[in-house]
C-alpha cells in the first residue's frame, strides 16, 4: 500500500510540473490553416513573461525552412482586442542572420513598451515574405500586458 501511495505522489508531482511548464506556453496558429507555408514555425518565446509595460520585451520565433533565404521582410501587426494599434515592416536580416540556411533558425524582435500601454489582451500577427513579396509564413498568437509597469513599481517603492 505504501508503494502505491508513493507512486501516486510521484505521478501527482509530475502532473504539476507538466502544468507549470506549459502555463506560459504561447498558442501559435497559422493564419491560413490550409496553406502549406515554406517556413514552419515551431514556437514563440516572450521574455520577460508576463509582459510588463515600460520594460523591453523580446519575442523569439523559432522556425525551420527547407529552402535557404537570402532576405525578405517581416511584417508585424498588433491588435488591442480588435483594434489595430501597431504595425511594422522590417528587413528580415535585421532580425536574424542572413542568409538563412536550410534547417532551424530564430527570428528575434525586441520592443520597449511605453508605460502608458493599456493593459489587456493583444493579438500579434507576423508575416514573413521573401524579396518578391511571396508569403513564406504567417502566424498569429495572443498575449496580455499586465496592469502595472516596472516604472510604476519603482515609483511606489
Amino acid at each position: 500500500m505504501a508503494g502505491l501511495q508513493t507512486n501516486m505522489f510521484i505521478i501527482f508531482l509530475c502532473s504539476i510540473s507538466l502544468i507549470a511548464t506549459n502555463s506560459n506556453a504561447i498558442d501559435v496558429k497559422y493564419c491560413n490553416k490550409k496553406n502549406s507555408y515554406d517556413v514552419k514555425v515551431s514556437g514563440v518565446e516572450i521574455t520577460p513573461y508576463p509582459i510588463e509595460r515600460g520594460t523591453e520585451t523580446t519575442f523569439t520565433i523559432t522556425a525551420s525552412t527547407e529552402t535557404p533565404l537570402s532576405g525578405g521582410s517581416l511584417v508585424i501587426d498588433v491588435s488591442y482586442y480588435w483594434f489595430g494599434v501597431y504595425s511594422e515592416t522590417s528587413d528580415l536580416c535585421t532580425k536574424t542572420t542572413c542568409p538563412v540556411a536550410t534547417g532551424d533558425f530564430a527570428i528575434s524582435h525586441s520592443q520597449s513598451l511605453p508605460s502608458v500601454t493599456p493593459p489587456g489582451s493583444y493579438t500579434l500577427t507576423m508575416k514573413l515574405q521573401d524579396s518578391n513579396k511571396k508569403e513564406l509564413t504567417c502566424i498569429t498568437f495572443d498575449f496580455s500586458i499586465g496592469w502595472y509597469s516596472s516604472e510604476e513599481a519603482v515609483a511606489s517603492s
